[in-house]
Parts: structure tokens; C-alpha cells; sequence
């Protein structure tokens, strides 16, 4: 098959691209693509192409923009229900914590997944990946992180893989334990913390690396992640899981900075994660070692947008210091319910400043650099 006479193709050719580079596309006037068996065989010019190869299928690209689809490395894919009453809830001036006490927020969200079957599981999230794919995404990565027990959590994994087979998204799972405090310990405050920490530690990683051997066929572990931020996990207790997971294989990333600058984000590039995401408050002592280190900083505009916040991440002093910088829509029921990484970019063009050619390299090439 010949994909033909593209006004532009974006080749986005190099691998991911730092500083000044962001937003070299590789922009292929007239251009071409020549495809076998589902892969690619050759971009070039349109004369080129049709000169070298001979089509059983055409595709008269004129007039539009040919691009490599999106990946969006931050999603919450995985989940049972909604919760759309918190919107009108927030808009009349509702506090998280008020939202938690009228029994929505996380905990809503967590009961919701617990209860519900793989299947019904599965389900949910086809829908959520079709709208994806109608918004040109097609990698993912999915969390868990709605479970916060071990059988939960285990099972939100083997939903990311029953999708995974069905296709025609590839998702990359994160096993992300770490991302709230269990309801069993929701009255402990600090203390329920740290003795989910221990928990964490000494009994779900172990188990998650024995599942995840034992019942798949996969040959890379998922990644670890932890929501390191204040009312979470403090920067302790986040130190001590990722360096477990890292001790036992796992690759890693982290929330971090999304209220306070905490310190999450120096951390993940001391322990060498893939990436650490949202950064709203990264300190500019942590964001000069991001723009030394192979650590994405992957920014989420469509979460601020959602609480109406006025701050985003600070994609201009990262784009100055040499990070690498991607999108990710951060897709989840409670506060960033989007599955467009197309509305990711609009946001990140009108909020964080970036040019349109910077943010769609942040959602194609570096994006994928972070999964």
C-alpha cells in the first residue's frame, strides 16, 4: 500500500529531541508512504515512492497532513463508573476534601473497580480507547492504581492485557499501588501511609514481579509508579518503593511536584526513571537535572484545565534546560476526563506556550521516549 501526495508528511525522524530541537518534524513535502504487512517500508517524496515501489492499494493523502499517531504515556485507562456529579460539584466551590465526605473523589472510584468484573472492566475501557483512537492516539500506557489491594490491582493488569491483545491500541501497563491511601486505612492518615508503604514493599511488589512472570508471556516488567505529592506520599515513602521496585526489576516513573515541589522529580532522575509527570511546582534546581538526564518530564494540561487551576507545567524552562518534554492527557474520572491528546496539544499551544510543531513532537516522539 502507497500513501501518496501528502500536502506534508511529518517524519519526526532522530529519536526524541531536546531544547531548541523540539519541533524539528521532518516535514516531507508531496510525500509519500510505502506500507507492507503493517509495517513501514520507505517515506519520501512522492515521485520517489511511486518510482520505487509498485501498490495494490492506494491512498490519496492531497490536501491533509500524514504524522506518526500519538502516544499518550499517562493515562488512568482503567476504571469502573464515573464520577461526573463532582463537576457541578467543584463549579459551586466544592473542596476536595468536601467532595471526599459526599462520598465521591478516589474512593468512589476505588469501590466502583473493586466491585466490578474483568470483563465489565474491559468493557469500560474499550469504549474510552475507541474514542482515543478516533482522536489519533494509537500507544498508551494504562495504570492501575483503582484497586489499592493486591487482587484488585492484579486484575486492573489483566484488563490492560486483555486489551492489549485485542488491539488495535498497544498499551504499556504501570503498576501503580502507590496511588492513593486504601479505604481499610483511610482514617490512619500519616500512619496508614506508612504501614500501606510497608505493605507495598514487602508484599505487593513481590507479588506483582511473581504474577506478572508466572501469567504472562510478556518479557518486560511493568513500570512502578507513586503519587509523591502532600496528603499522598511523602517523598520517603516514595523513595523507599521505587528504589524497592528498582531493586527487583522494575522500570519506574513518578507523580510528582503537581502541588508542591516536593522533591519527586530530583528523585526520579536520581533513581533514573522513565519519567516523571505533571511537574507544576518542580523547583528550577530539578528541572536544570532533568535537562541532564534521560528522565521525561511528561506535562498534563488537561488536569489543571479540568480543576481550573492557572499554573501548568513549566515547558518553556524545561524546553531551556535541555529536558526532554512530552504530552499525556492523564485521562481519569475525577479530574481529567479527556481521551483526546489532541485537546492535550491545544492546551499545552494556549497554556504552557509551546509552538504547534514542539507540542506535537511532545505527543509523538518524545511522548514515546517516556514509555
Amino acid at each position: 500500500m502507497i500513501i501518496h501526495s501528502a500536502s506534508q508528511l511529518l517524519t519526526l525522524a532522530g529519536g526524541p529531541q531536546r531544547g531548541t530541537a523540539l519541533g524539528d518534524l521532518g516535514i516531507i513535502e508531496d510525500g509519500s508512504i510505502a506500507v507492507a504487512d503493517g509495517n513501514i517500508l520507505a517515506v519520501g517524496s512522492t515521485d520517489e515512492i511511486q518510482r520505487r515501489y509498485q501498490a495494490n492499494q492506494a491512498i490519496d493523502a492531497s490536501g491533509s497532513v500524514v504524522l506518526p499517531g500519538f502516544v499518550d504515556p499517562h493515562t488512568h485507562l482503567i476504571f469502573a463508573g464515573d464520577r461526573a456529579a463532582e463537576f457541578e460539584m467543584r463549579i459551586a466551590g466544592a473542596s476536595y476534601m468536601e467532595i471526599m465526605d459526599a462520598g465521591g473523589g478516589i474512593i468512589s472510584t476505588v469501590e466502583q473497580t473493586r466491585a466490578a468484573s474483568i470483563e465489565s472492566l474491559v468493557t469500560q475501557a474499550r469504549l474510552r480507547i475507541n474514542r482515543m483512537i478516533a482522536h489519533g492516539t494509537t500507544t498508551a500506557e494504562a495504570k492501575t492504581g483503582y484497586g489499592l489491594e493486591l487482587e484488585a490491582e492484579l486484575k486492573m493488569l489483566q484488563a490492560i492485557l486483555l486489551l492489549n491483545e485485542e488491539g488495535p491500541i498497544e498499551l504499556t501497563p504501570t503498576f501503580l499501588g502507590a496511588h492513593a491511601l486504601p479505604p481499610e486505612h483511610a482514617d490512619a492518615g500519616q500512619e496508614g501511609y506508612e504501614a500501606y508503604t510497608v505493605e507495598i514493599v514487602e508484599q505487593m511488589l513481590p507479588a506483582v514481579k511473581r504474577w506478572w512472570e508466572n501469567e504472562t508471556s510478556e518479557k518486560n516488567l511493568p513500570f512502578v509508579d507513586v503519587f509523591c505529592e502532600t496528603g499522598a506520599f511523602n517523598l520517603d515513602q516514595s523513595r523507599r518503593i521505587l528504589s524497592c521496585a528498582k531493586k527487583i526489576g522494575f522500570p519506574l516513573k513518578i507523580h510528582a511536584d503537581e502541588f508542591d515541589g516536593l522533591g519527586g522529580t530530583g528523585m526520579a532522575v536520581e533513581l533514573g526513571a522513565a519519567s516523571a509527570d505533571h511537574l507544576v511546582q518542580t523547583p528550577p534546581e530539578d528541572i536544570a537535572a532533568l535537562g541532564q538526564s534521560d528522565t521525561v518530564a511528561v506535562a498534563l494540561p488537561c488536569t489543571p484545565f479540568g480543576l481550573a487551576e492557572r499554573e501548568y507545567t513549566p515547558a518553556k524552562s524545561i524546553i531551556e534546560a535541555g529536558g526532554l518534554l512530552a504530552l499525556a492527557t492523564d485521562l481519569n474520572p475525577g479530574t481529567a476526563w479527556c481521551e483526546s491528546m489532541q485537546m492535550a496539544i491545544a492546551l499545552a499551544c494556549r497554556y504552557m506556550e509551546l509552538t504547534p510543531a514542539q507540542a506535537i513532537a511532545a505527543s509523538t516522539i518524545n511522548a514515546a521516549a517516556a514509555i
